[in-house]
């Protein structure tokens, strides 16, 4: 069973899965212009916020101080349970079509920096995505009819949710 990690933690675990890095250095990658910051953005505090829960839970260890060019600066290395579980969650498909934009692409990205192949995750994304959009096709059609009830709100409500599921599932089509 997967621990119950924020997605910041499981960003810096996953980089620290990787090779040993200092926090400086993920949040370079986590920032605006940063690589993995492009898709979902992690403020410094809250990089070295995570090390400290990750260390504290034993999925990364403080593995040497690199004191060259600027301050000292501790490296942190994922444990072999702590690279067991970002396996697993990189695997793993997002439950929400809205954890889509952020902790999908995320997925997506850490596969492309380890240069595996994400054809797996992107087909269990589609199985669990499709019975939603189902789902919200139906929960439409009853919105729809009159005399159910429903208010034109609640018509503009289902109607965005199907779209946007709908959305997601052709972005998982064309990957």
């Amino acid at each position: 069973m997967l621990p119950r990690l924020g997605l910041a933690e499981w960003v810096v675990l996953a980089v620290a899965g990787e090779r040993p890095v200092h926090g400086f250095a993920v949040a370079a990658l986590t920032a605006a212009d940063g690589e993995l910051g492009r898709v979902w953005q992690i403020p410094r505090p809250v990089v070295y916020r995570a090390i400290g829960r990750l260390v504290d839970a034993g999925l990364i260890t403080a593995e040497a101080v690199e004191t060259k060019g600027g301050p000292p600066r501790t490296l942190y290395a994922a444990t072999p349970t702590g690279r067991g579980h970002v396996e697993v969650w990189l695997n793993t498909p997002v439950p929400h079509v809205r954890d889509l934009r952020s902790e999908f692409l995320l997925k997506l990205a850490v596969l492309h920096r380890h240069g595996q192949d994400a054809t797996a995750l992107v087909d269990a994304q589609r199985r669990e995505l499709a019975p939603i959009v189902a789902a919200l096709r139906a929960e439409q059609d009853r919105a729809g009819r009159a005399g159910d009830g429903a208010d034109e709100f609640d018509r503009m409500l289902a109607a965005w949710r199907r779209t946007s599921a709908e959305a997601a599932l052709a972005f998982l089509d064309e990957l």
